[in-house]
């Protein structure tokens, strides 16, 4: 269930809505997927990973093979960081004039978590669908900040 959710927020969602907008209201393919990347990868999937990190800690360290229960503290904090990353990506919709920048912080984030993750051994499953996603979503963003400066920031 946990990968099947992951590619939906990162993956088919994304792509789903950019679609439905170019269709319905055109605009730049690139900047349009870009804030879809934002609100669904950085938005939806930060913030439910952040409460679900400061509600049910034990979840993360599982993922992360990390056994001591000492690391709980820890893994909340990271919970409020990615939820407060993913409520500012979550206004993307309603703040059309900063759009696909509220995503920045939490793109940037998944980059450098993914790059971390790439070099450790021996992941499960989830582990390698997370690692991977973090990086499509930071490039997704990423296109969205090149479509931003093509039609003029």
């Amino acid at each position: 269930m946990y990968v099947l959710i992951i590619l939906l927020q990162t993956l088919i969602l994304p792509l789903v809505s950019g679609g439905i907008q170019l269709l319905v209201a055109g605009g730049n393919p690139w900047l349009v997927f870009g804030l879809w990347w934002g609100f669904w990868g950085v938005g939806i999937r930060l913030g439910l990973a952040g409460l679900s990190q400061i509600m049910k800690p034990d979840r993360t360290r599982k993922i992360l093979e990390i056994d001591a229960t000492d690391a709980n503290q820890v893994v909340q904090e990271l919970g409020y960081a990615n939820l407060g990353m993913g409520l500012t990506a979550l206004a993307i919709p309603f703040l059309p004039s900063w759009g696909v920048l509220l995503a920045v912080p939490g793109a940037l984030f998944l980059l450098l978590a993914g790059v971390r993750h790439i070099a450790k051994p021996g992941k499960k499953l989830a582990e390698q669908v997370a690692t991977w996603t973090d990086l499509v979503v930071f490039l997704g963003v990423l296109a969205g900040v090149i479509g931003l400066a093509m039609v003029g920031w």
